[in-house]
This record gives C-alpha cells, sequence and structure tokens, in this order.
C-alpha cells in the first residue's frame, strides 16, 4: 500500500515495479567524477522520493560543489529511467536531477547536460549519442597481482582473439544479456587490443538516455564480474604496454520533429558522406577541443592514453592531434564509413558523460549557429607527422597532460557557460589538486631511473 499519496502516473511506476518484484528503488545521481550516489528506499514510499524527499550532504561527499554550511541537495528522480538491475531484481534504479531551495542546482551534471539538449532543441534538433564502452575484466591472484581473467590470454596483440573471447563467454554472456533485457540493443562485443580487454556496442540513443546507461553499464559491468570472481576497471590506461580503454562518442542531430538524421548526406562533395551541418558541428568541436579533452578524458591516468605508440601491438589507436578526418582513426574526429555520425575518438571510459557530452554537444552547436567549416578531411596517418610539420599546417596537437587540458578548460569561455561557474569552477579546482598530487609524488620509476645514478 503506497503511502504518500502519490500522483497516478507514479502509482502506475509503482506497480510495474511491484509487479515485478522490486521491493527498492534508488535514486541516484553522479558527483563530478561520474561516480554513481543513491539512497534506497522502500518501494512503499516511491512517491515521495519522486518528489524530492531524499536529500543529500553535498559537502559530505567527493564531487558535488557546496560548502557545509549549505542547504542539501534533493534528487528528483526521473521516471523514464527506471531500471531494474538484472543481477539483483528486488532493485530498481532511477537516474535523479539535483535540486537545492527547491530549484534546480545549478552544479547537477545531468542538469548540466539537460541545459544543452534544452538549447539544441530550441534549434530543432535532437542530440543522439552512441557509445562504444571499453574496459578491462581483470583477476586478481593470491599473491595481488593483476592479469587477465584467461591464463590464455596472453597474446601480443590479443585484438578479436577467439579464444580469449571465449574464455570470458560466461560473463560477458551475462553482461550481455542484461543490456538487451534493459531493451540496449547490443548488436556486437569483442575482445579489445589488450590482455582482458573488451567492448560491447549498442544502439545509439538520445545523448541524456545514452549518459544514464553510460553510468548504469559501469555499476552494472563491475557487479556482474564480480559474480564471477572479477574485476571490471574503467581506469583509461591500466597497463603501460597495453592499449588504454576509450569511450568512442558517436554523434548526430536528428530533426525534432521527425527524427530524421541530419548528418546524413550521400551526394557528400567531400565524399565522407556528411551534410555541411555535420561539417560545422566538427568545426565547433576543433574550435574548443582543449576544453572538451579536459571532460572526456578527465584523468592524470587519461593522458597516458592519448599517445601515439608504445604498446606491444604498435599503436595506441587514440588521438594526439586536433584533426578531423574520413574513415581514419589516427584523428580526434572520424567520419565512419557509411557516414551520417561523427565519431570523437578522444573520450575515454572514465569520462562523466553528462558533462562530457554537455561540452562537445555545444561546441558542435556553436559551430552550427555560425555556419564553421573546419576544412577538408585528412585522410593520411596524421601519427606520421612531425611537431614541425603539424605546426606548418596549422593543427594543434590535445593537450599532453591533465594540467594543459584543466588550462584549456579554464581558459573557455564556452565551457564556463555550459557548466556553470559553480561547476567550472570546482572542477578545475578539483582537478589542479589531483595534477599536483601526481606530480609531487614520487613514483618507482624515478627511483630506478635516479636514486644510485651518481
Amino acid at each position: 500500500m503506497i503511502t504518500d499519496h502519490a500522483a497516478p502516473g507514479i502509482e502506475s511506476l509503482r506497480e510495474a515495479l511491484a509487479a515485478r518484484g522490486v521491493r527498492h528503488v534508488l535514486a541516484s545521481f553522479v558527483d563530478m567524477h561520474g561516480v554513481s550516489k543513491a539512497k534506497a528506499v522502500p518501494i512503499g514510499h516511491l512517491g515521495q522520493m519522486m518528489r524530492g524527499s531524499e536529500l543529500f550532504t553535498g559537502a559530505a561527499l567527493d564531487g558535488v560543489p557546496q560548502e557545509v554550511n549549505d542547504e542539501e541537495v534533493s534528487a528528483h528522480p526521473d521516471p523514464a529511467s527506471a531500471m531494474v538491475l538484472p543481477w539483483h531484481p528486488e532493485v530498481a534504479w532511477l537516474a535523479s536531477d539535483l535540486h537545492v531551495g527547491g530549484e534546480p542546482f545549478e552544479a547537477c551534471s545531468r542538469g548540466i547536460l539537460r541545459r544543452v539538449l534544452a538549447q539544441a532543441a530550441d534549434m530543432g534538433y535532437r542530440c543522439n549519442l552512441g557509445v562504444e564502452t571499453e574496459f578491462y575484466v581483470l583477476r586478481e591472484g593470491p599473491d595481488g597481482e593483476i592479469g587477465p581473467a584467461s591464463p590464455r590470454d596472453t597474446l601480443a596483440k590479443p585484438c578479436y582473439d577467439v579464444r580469449g573471447l571465449l574464455d570470458n563467454y560466461p560473463w560477458v554472456a551475462e553482461l550481455v544479456a542484461a543490456m538487451d533485457q534493459l531493451g540496449w540493443d547490443v548488436y556486437s562485443w569483442d575482445h579489445e587490443d589488450g590482455n582482458g580487454q573488451f567492448e560491447t556496442d549498442f544502439q545509439y540513443a538520445d545523448a541524456l538516455t545514452m549518459a544514464d546507461r553510460v553510468v548504469f553499464f559501469r555499476l552494472m559491468a563491475g557487479e556482474i564480474a564480480r559474480k564471477h570472481g572479477l574485476f571490471a576497471t574503467f581506469m583509461p590506461k591500466p597497463f603501460a604496454d597495453r592499449t588504454g580503454s576509450g569511450a568512442h562518442f558517436n554523434m548526430s542531430l536528428a530533426d525534432l520533429v521527425t527524427g530524421e538524421n541530419l548528418f546524413a548526406d550521400d551526394d557528400d562533395p567531400r565524399g565522407c558522406g556528411l551534410s555541411q551541418l555535420g561539417y560545422s558541428f566538427i568545426a565547433g568541436i576543433l574550435r574548443h577541443a582543449p576544453a572538451v579533452c579536459a571532460l572526456i578524458a578527465p584523468m592524470v591516468n587519461s593522458y597516458k592514453r592519448l599517445v601515439a605508440r608504445g604498446n606491444m601491438s604498435g599503436l595506441t589507436w587514440a588521438p594526439v592531434q586536433v584533426s578531423y578526418g574520413s574513415n581514419n582513426r589516427t584523428n580526434m574526429l572520424r567520419i565512419p564509413l557509411a557516414g551520417g555520425r561523427v565519431e570523437c575518438r578522444a573520450a575515454d571510459i572514465s569520462t562523466n558523460p553528462y558533462l562530457g557530452a554537455a561540452l562537445i554537444m555545444a561546441a558542435g552547436l556553436e559551430g552550427v549557429r555560425e555556419g564553421l567549416d573546419p576544412g577538408d578531411p585528412r585522410h593520411e596517418d596524421m601519427y606520421a607527422y612531425t611537431p614541425q610539420q603539424l605546426d606548418e599546417m596549422g593543427i594543434r596537437f590535445l593537450p599532453r597532460t591533465l594540467a594543459e587540458a584543466v588550462d584549456g578548460l579554464e581558459a573557455d569561455e564556452l565551457a564556463r557557460s555550459v557548466m556553470g561557474p559553480v561547476m567550472h569552477d570546482a572542477w578545475v579546482a578539483f582537478k589542479r589538486a589531483e595534477w599536483e598530487e601526481y606530480h609531487t609524488h614520487v613514483s618507482d620509476w624515478e627511483r630506478r631511473r635516479y636514486l644510485r645514478m651518481f
């Protein structure tokens, strides 16, 4: 029996969840890092939860920019986001927007993305997003050693290895079944280029839905791996001699009314199958690339992925320059063979998908509003150019460190406008402190190189 006189739509949701055996519901949100937080509410109190009954002390969390004397934030769940946990079906999850003082909280990550999508809607567009989820699933041995789940997963170039794929089938099959149970429509999965590294590919959606799904995916993949005695890591570059884990953003704009893909153009004179609208979108992203990079590659460790070479397999497959091209994986932005969308290859799996999607979409929309043009696409191997040659062509490097990326974000007025001053300033301050802590840490590499040097 519902105890708080819920509205009819909420009562229908409660009945649907209860019919599936749900006993508790999570009012979930993310901090600035994209890490999930929640309170659990018995299903009978769903109505009051939907009206914002669950309060959180932001100053007690690492990544919700509030002072200790500020009023708590309240979670307002989005009923359209409700998902029953496939691995724990007595619990349902709802993505929430944060409010404070009865108004939307300026520094809510999900709210920041909502604001950008509202601007797109005012322009007549829906922002579509697909994210390729790359991650490692590993086993920890009795002595603390870390390695791939399968002892046979030892090839120097393990990409698409059938043995590694089948050895990991039990946990991957459970994960894929869970994703399909949720209606995500997984269309492929594979063993990637690192030992223990995998990728799942599923149908794109509107940007808000996809960001919700990426957050939920990280929770779900971690919990399912744990069931099998393994652990999932979403660290961008866990091993120096293996490829890093990307989260390639595949983006397009659709007509808000008809749903038509406005990036598709079979008669594209540049030969990429992209409309002029799509090229303007690319130009906006390239203009704001350093700031965008800060949010889609947000860790110290992210910049050990954004290098051209250094792995056993030869290449990292990650971009290092601010450039775009056709079906060419050495550019930051790639137009896949079929055209009709733009893939950003700089994003990694540690991103807060709400913030990352918000800024990259806002940058693209600025390019559309201003009718920008990115120039001709690059078809060649961008890794092959020297810095001098790139400079002569006017092609910039992506940030080489988190410190450089934070500088780019801090100086970018669009980023400040999109994030709002509270989140922007808090994010910059936190990441500067993270860089300083890393920079002053004395590593094993330094001791090996310098301790007995003289």
